[in-house]
């Protein structure tokens, strides 16, 4: 199965099974006979499933159950076949644009693959992929220059993965602290600015302290070798399991309970749990 693309007949089931799902897609926007959820549909109205849609993707891969990730992986291929009919429905673009436009760029890309190039390791196919990326686009290849790059990560990822590739980019490129005690005493600094900016000053600057706080906190995870994505994560599947035992521990709604019961509840919980993973 994990190279059956290599063959024909392998190819001819995968593209059969992907002109499927294209007709399929085509039948939900068809504009008599189709859902009329899917004709209300637009590029915009379906970023939070392309959102949504690749962070199940990325749950199931961390899963490693296999069947997940094949579902999941349809679920967001539905997301790319949808975008491509809603444009093509538009008279904008369609998923051949799509395929063929991704297909020239990873062999323009990958000249030591699909051409005469030679690359000694991994640091060369960056630096060649950058170079291409340059002049595709048209402007001047600065290798040196990371603040472009920088601007991107804020744009596209989202905003704990961005702060820890940024904070990464730029302590390699000589903006660090000496030591993590430096990290620590800005951390202080920041706390207590946040804190007067909350008892003090207007909505705009509490969030922009609020940002400078979580940013130090993210190059304090950094200099600890820790991932501040993988660690909220894991503090909110810690939360959620913790809130589903105080809930059954309940047997009423919380709104009815009183905060020292659901206290209680939430320190059983806490305990149980605790002793479930030391064992």
């Amino acid at each position: 199965m994990g190279s059956s693309f290599a063959t024909e007949a392998g190819r001819v089931q995968i593209l059969s099974a992907l002109e499927r799902l294209v007709a399929v897609v085509a039948d939900l926007r068809h504009p008599e006979t189709g859902c009329p959820w899917d004709l209300e549909q637009t590029a915009e109205s379906l970023i939070p499933y392309v959102i949504e849609e690749a962070y199940e993707v990325v749950d199931a891969i961390h899963s490693g159950d296999s069947v997940a990730i094949a579902e999941e992986l349809g679920d967001l291929l539905l997301q790319v076949v949808l975008q491509a009919q809603v444009a093509s429905d538009a008279g904008n673009f369609d998923l051949a644009t799509v395929a063929n436009g991704i297909a020239d760029k990873l062999i323009r890309r990958h000249p030591h693959v699909f051409g005469d190039v030679t690359v000694a390791d991994t640091d060369e196919v960056h630096r060649t992929w950058d170079r291409i990326k340059a002049e595709e686009k048209g402007v001047p290849h600065e290798p040196d220059r990371l603040s472009p790059k920088l601007v991107k990560y804020n744009r596209t990822l989202p905003p704990l993965m961005a702060a820890s590739k940024i904070s990464a980019k730029a302590a390699k490129a000589g903006l660090e602290w000496d030591d993590v005690e430096g990290v620590w005493a800005k951390f202080h600094e920041e706390l207590e600015e946040f804190h007067q900016a909350v008892a003090h000053e207007p909505k705009e600057n509490q969030e922009a302290e609020l940002g400078d706080l979580l940013f130090t906190l993210v190059n304090i995870a950094r200099w600890h070798g820790l991932d501040p994505s993988a660690a909220l994560h894991g503090t909110n599947q810690r939360f959620i399991r913790r809130f589903a035992m105080v809930e059954a521990a309940a047997k009423r709604p919380l709104v009815d309970c009183s905060l020292e019961e659901i206290e209680a509840f939430w320190q059983q919980a806490k305990a149980k749990l605790a002793k479930e993973s030391n064992q």
